[in-house]
Parts: structure tokens; sequence; C-alpha cells
């Protein structure tokens, strides 16, 4: 049964081998070129004398554009394997009538259904791994100089969570097609739910896998230039920390815990962006907000990998119980 549904599968299988190879080359490729910029790095902020920020956020723009793009690429595809590896694995027999031969063999339904994911699975999972990895490897310094990694981009495209998007990506398609009974229908509906459990997460579940930690975060100049913007009411929006995912923070408080004096805080806005900064350091504000740190990465990529693994096994239950059913 290995053996017919790797022949079955053996055309995407191909497809996707050579797509794989040409992405792995311009990977390798990529991965060498950034290493090279980022180890001559050093030696040009040296001969500035005046820091590093400069030749750093030089590297960062010079290969931010190819890897968001990249980044992009495999975020969607988990989806594209559940789409066309997944939605037709038992649709194809069901509108060609086939499974009426395979079903009145030896090989109980279940054991059928079980072979054929497991084997698709795992392609899918390995073909999304081997990209993921790929693209870990290559952007690692350029992750190391941005310490973002914890944003819906980027958290989703490294490391292990691919792998857990994969295999329910996968199911997901085959229990969609096992359901509908039609290829076409299947395939656009499993586009649909994979994109929305791919916002649902990172919006929804993820901040709320452990429980954030509380800080109060002091408004330096420094802290002030960093925010991506800053409302009339005092309140403010993105503040960094590094490596870390900042999850909420709220409005401006000043030395005693309470609000800051709107006048005092609007005298310093009409001062101009150039000078506010400055300006608003010099009140002794701070915000508090909740962040989790740095050190989480790798137990939330854990979680977050348990639980669609956990969704692809339930769905495999249902579809093992649905596919007992009767069908034409």
């Amino acid at each position: 049964m290995i053996w017919m549904s790797w022949r079955q599968f053996r055309t995407q299988a191909v497809v996707g081998a050579v797509a794989l190879t040409a992405l792995a080359i311009y990977l390798v490729i990529l991965g060498m070129q950034i290493r090279h910029s980022y180890d001559a790095a050093p030696a040009l902020c040296q001969s500035l004398g005046d820091g590093c920020t400069a030749p750093m956020n030089e590297f960062t723009q010079r290969y931010s554009t190819r890897l968001y793009l990249l980044d992009g690429l495999l975020i969607a595809v988990p989806g594209i394997v559940g789409t066309f590896w997944g939605a037709p694995l038992v649709t194809r027999e069901l509108e060609a009538g086939t499974h009426r031969l395979a079903w009145n063999q030896s090989l109980t339904r279940r054991r059928w259904l079980a072979v054929k994911l497991l084997v698709v699975g795992v392609a899918g999972m390995a073909a999304t791994g081997l990209f993921s990895l790929l693209l870990t490897w290559a952007a690692s310094p350029y992750d190391q100089v941005a310490a973002d990694r914890f944003t819906t981009l980027l958290f989703g495209t490294r490391n292990l969570a691919p792998v857990g998007y994969a295999a329910f990506a996968v199911v997901l398609g085959a229990i969609l097609g096992l359901t509908i009974r039609r290829t076409v229908p299947a395939m656009a509906l499993t586009v649909v739910v994979f994109a929305v459990a791919q916002i649902v997460m990172p919006m929804l579940v993820r901040p709320h896998l452990r429980p954030p930690v509380s800080v109060t975060q002091p408004m330096t100049a420094e802290t002030v230039r960093n925010l991506s913007s800053m409302k009339a009411d005092a309140t403010v929006r993105g503040v960094q920390i590094p490596n870390a995912w900042v999850v909420s923070h709220g409005e401006l408080l000043d030395s005693n815990g309470g609000p800051v004096e709107p006048t005092r805080y609007h005298e310093c806005v009409l001062l101009g962006p150039d000078a506010v900064p400055e300006c608003l350091a010099s009140l002794d504000l701070h915000v508090v907000g909740s962040y989790h740190p740095a050190d989480r990465y790798w137990s939330f990529q854990w979680l977050e990998s348990a639980i669609f693994l956990a969704l692809g096994g339930l769905l495999t239950g249902f579809g093992l119980w649905r596919i007992q059913g009767r069908f034409r």
C-alpha cells in the first residue's frame, strides 16, 4: 500500500523536488552573501569610529526585501501543499470511482486512508521543513541583527513551526476532500480554512500560550525615537525590547504613576519630530506593558507546532471515522 501510494504521488513529488532544489541553491548562495556582508561589518564599524548603527541598518536594508519575499513564500507553502497534495488525495479516487476497487480488497478503508495520509503528510512536512531549515540558516545573521524573530511573519517561517503547519494543512485538505467529495471545492475550502488558522493563531492564540511578563519601560530619548507611533491621547505603540515580544503597552505615565499632564505632553509634540525625544525624556515618563522574553522563543515554537499537530491528529481521527460511512 505504501508503494502504491507513492506511485500515485510521484508526479507531485517530482515537481516539489525540482522546486525545492532550485530554492535550496538560491538559499545557499543568499546565505553565503549575507554571511560575507555580516563578517565585513565589524571592519566597517571600526573605520567609521561612531558605532555600528549605520552599517547594521544598511546591512538589514540590503537583504530585507529578499528575505521578506522568501518568508511570504514559506508562509504560503503549507497551504499550497494542503491544497494541491492533500485535497485531491481522496477526492481523486472518489471522482474517478477507483475507490470501489481499492476498498474491496483485503486492505481496510481506515488503513488505506492512514497510509495515504502518512505518505503525503511526511512528504509535505519534509519539503516544508527543509525549506524552513535552509531559510533559517541563510537568514540567521540578519535575524541576529534585526532581533525581531517573534514577529508574526518571522516566527511562522523559522525552525519548527512550518513543519506543524504543513502536517495540519495536508490532513485538512484530505479530510475536507473526504467530506465534500469534490476536488475543486475542497481545494478552495482548504485555502480559506488554512488562511483563517494562520491569522487566528498569531493574533488570538499565540499571545496566550504562556502568561506574559509585566515590565515598566522608561521613555528615554532612544526609546521614543524607536516608537512606531505616538497618539494625541498620550498613548504609544511600538515599544521595543530586543528579541522579545511586546504584547501590550498603553498610556504614558509620569514619575508618580499617574497619566502625563496633557499640556506638557502636547508642548513637547508641538516642538517637531527632532525635538520630541529629548523633550519627552526630560519629563521622566514611563509606560507599563507586558511581553514574552526572548528565552521563551523555543517553548512557543514547540507549543505552536504541537497545537497544529494535535489538530491534524483530531482531523485524522475524524477522517478514519468518516471513511467507514456509505460512498457511492
